[in-house]
């Protein structure tokens, strides 16, 4: 199954994908964010040139796991995508992704502005590693 990954910002969107089968998981790309509507449509049309069949959303809960404004702006989100379609979206918690996709990318050796667009898509790769994984032990 195609699954992409979404690590969600109110300035950019970083998107991952899983290879047909679920097993391999790499960045696609991090869209800017200008409008609510632009935003949507590049998601639409990433979802039906890829194939997608499920899409996981990173929930940033707070350390404690419980809601934060940011939160409650993923879920509204969330939602509104899954009104613009059919494909099943999942909630993951992200809890620490970014700092885990920032010693990902310092072991990479990637710094600068090449690291700053990187930082948004590895972290939605960490995302959907994350629920895949997840998805296979159960």
């Amino acid at each position: 199954m195609r699954a992409l990954g979404i690590d969600f910002g109110l300035k950019r969107v970083g998107l991952a994908l899983s290879d047909p089968l679920g097993i391999l998981v790499s960045p696609h790309r991090t869209l800017e964010r200008t409008t609510r509507q632009t935003l949507f449509d590049a998601l639409l049309e990433i979802i039906q040139n890829e194939s997608v069949e499920a899409i996981v959303v990173g929930l940033p809960l707070s350390l404690n796991g419980e809601d934060t404004l940011t939160t409650r702006q993923v879920r509204n989100f969330a939602q509104s995508l899954g009104r613009r379609t059919a494909v099943p979206i999942h909630l993951m918690d992200e809890r620490l992704t970014s700092a885990q996709a920032e010693e990902e990318l310092n072991a990479a050796g990637l710094r600068g502005t090449k690291r700053k667009m990187a930082l948004d898509s590895q972290a939605a790769v960490i995302i959907l590693r994350s629920w895949l994984e997840k998805e296979r032990s159960s």
